[in-house]
């Protein structure tokens, strides 16, 4: 049985929050769940709408699907949404230069699938924490190349700018991942509010500890929060083989 929660906070620095998650457990179109997680960017109310704008266009897409693979859902679904938000900024100036980033996921029994733009992450944690999604973002690309280390990237001025996004092209350049779950298994799905607050261990440590899922999301937001909270938070957790 899949359980999940999902929770998203304005953080202590931020006067909006532009992060927008969605959960389903149940079926939407031919997906048997789906869970999603946006943060969006633009002056104003753009990099909210943003959000908001590609997580229903995206729902709106995958329930009238037609489509039984889960990559061509996610990507379609993904895509349309690239093309309303290209379109809204073009009609209002005001939306001028949103975009926004996107993680998406479906369980399918041991499988899950995943769709990412951007640099908001997926994680598996079990024994260990393993990062699924490769963060489209400057930084990363320097990391990729040997310009910098590991630990150098966490603190580079540049470290915001992300390569990719939602809006940001008339096309959308999408990665996609298929990781088998086993038993244990628990999916975070975040954004960048929690890891810029965050090392990986300390997400970690604190999705291990043996309390309900409800109680590990809200104590990682209040690990940020309480190492500044810069940015808004997002997180999803997952428990895909949760017991009745």
């Amino acid at each position: 049985m899949i359980r999940s929660f999902s929770l998203t906070d304005i953080g202590k620095k931020r006067k909006l929050n532009q992060d927008f998650v969605y959960v389903s457990e149940k079926p939407v179109g031919n997906l048997p769940n789906v869970f999603v997680v946006a943060d969006g960017m633009g002056g104003h109310n753009a990099g909210d709408y943003a959000s908001k704008c590609t997580v229903e266009t995206m729902v709106r897409e995958i329930r009238g699907s037609f489509e039984k693979n889960p990559v061509r859902i996610l990507g379609k679904a993904i895509r349309a949404a690239n093309d309303q938000i290209r379109r809204r900024a073009r009609e209002d100036e005001s939306l001028y230069g949103m975009g926004t980033t996107v993680v998406a996921a479906t369980c399918l029994g041991h499988y899950l699938q995943v769709a990412n733009v951007g640099d908001s992450r997926l994680y598996i944690i079990n024994d260990e924490i393993r990062q699924i999604t490769r963060d489209h973002s400057l930084v990363e690309e320097m990391v990729r190349m040997g310009g910098i280390d590991r630990n150098a990237a966490r603190n580079h001025p540049d470290k915001n700018i992300i390569t990719r996004a939602v809006g940001a092209l008339d096309t959308v350049e999408i990665d996609f991942f298929h990781e088998e779950l086993r038993p244990g298994d628990l999916v975070l799905m975040c954004s960048d509010g929690l890891t810029n607050m965050l090392e990986d261990e300390e997400i970690g440590m604190i999705l291990r500890e043996r309390i309900s899922i409800e109680e590990r999301a809200e104590k990682l937001v209040e690990a940020a929060n309480n190492n500044g909270g810069k940015d808004n938070i997002a997180v999803i957790l997952i428990d895909v083989f949760a017991k009745e």
